[in-house]
C-alpha cells in the first residue's frame, strides 16, 4: 500500500487560524516536509508538535523528489507545508505533487489560511470574478513590461465583467511596485492594499494609487502584502 501526502495549509500570521484537522494530520504524520528547516520547526513548536523535519525548496526540489516519492510507496505518510499559508500556491512543491500524481501517491488537501481571500473579502468590491496575477518580476524592466500588459488587459474588460487584479510580491519591493502602478496604470487607478493580514499590524489601505504611495512613502512600510488593482468605478473609504 502507498503512503500518503497531506498538503497543509498553515496560518498566514496569526498561529489561532490552524485548523483541528491541520493539527491532526501533522501529529499523525512520519514526517513534515518544510521550506526551511527553522520556520518550520518554529511553527510545530508553536503547537507543541514533535516530528522529524525534511526541507523541500526551490534549491532541491527536483533532487530530492525522487527520495520522497520512493519513501510514499513504501507507505510513508508526509505532509507538506510551506513557511506560511497553503503550499505550493507561490510556493515549493508544485514538482513533488507532479510525480506524486504519476506515481499513483494519494494527495489531501487539508486547506486553511489564505492570504489571497483574505484580502478579497475585506475589498469591498465584487470578486465574481477575478484575475490572480501573482507575483510579477523580480526586475525593473521586467515588471514595467508586465505592468503594461496588465493595464491593457484592464482596458479590455467589459464593464459588466469588472475584474479587479490581484498581485503579490515580497515586502521590500513594494514601494517599487507602487511607483511603477502610478506611473504606468495610472495615479487615479483605485487599489486595495492589504498589509500582514490576520496579525495585530494588519491594516488595510483603500484609494487612489497615488493616494497610497504617498502614504506608503512616509511610512517607508515593508511588510507582507497583496495588492488588488480595480479598474473601474470607486474604492469603499476606509471606516
Amino acid at each position: 500500500m502507498t503512503g500518503v501526502l497531506y498538503i497543509v495549509s498553515t496560518p498566514i500570521g496569526n498561529r489561532d487560524d490552524i485548523t483541528i484537522r491541520a493539527l491532526k494530520i501533522l501529529k499523525e504524520v512520519d514526517e513534515v516536509i518544510c521550506e526551511e528547516l527553522k520556520e518550520g520547526r518554529k511553527l510545530l513548536n508553536q503547537y507543541g508538535i514533535d516530528k522529524p523535519l525534511r526541507k523541500l525548496n526551490e534549491h532541491n526540489e527536483k533532487r530530492d523528489t525522487p527520495q520522497i516519492i520512493k519513501e510514499l510507496k513504501t507507505g510513508k505518510r508526509f505532509a507538506l507545508i510551506s513557511d506560511c499559508g497553503t503550499p505550493v500556491f507561490a510556493d515549493t512543491g508544485g514538482y513533488l505533487i507532479k510525480e506524486a500524481i504519476s506515481s499513483k501517491i494519494q494527495l489531501i488537501p487539508v486547506p486553511g489560511a489564505s492570504s489571497l481571500m483574505a484580502a478579497l473579502v475585506v475589498s469591498g468590491i465584487s470578486i465574481d470574478r477575478f484575475i490572480y496575477y501573482g507575483f510579477l518580476s523580480p526586475k525593473s524592466e521586467g515588471r514595467r513590461k508586465e505592468l503594461f500588459k496588465i493595464k491593457s488587459l484592464l482596458n479590455t474588460i467589459d464593464a459588466d465583467r469588472n475584474m479587479p487584479v490581484v498581485l503579490l510580491d515580497t515586502p521590500y519591493r513594494l514601494l517599487s511596485l507602487l511607483i511603477d502602478i502610478v506611473d504606468i496604470v495610472g495615479k487615479e487607478t483605485s487599489i486595495i492594499l492589504c498589509m500582514d493580514m490576520t496579525t495585530h499590524t494588519e491594516e488595510i489601505l483603500r484609494g487612489r494609487a497615488y493616494e497610497i504611495l504617498s502614504r506608503i512613502k512616509e511610512g517607508e512600510k515593508k511588510r507582507e502584502f497583496v495588492l488588488i488593482i480595480k479598474p473601474k468605478g470607486k474604492i469603499p473609504e476606509h471606516e
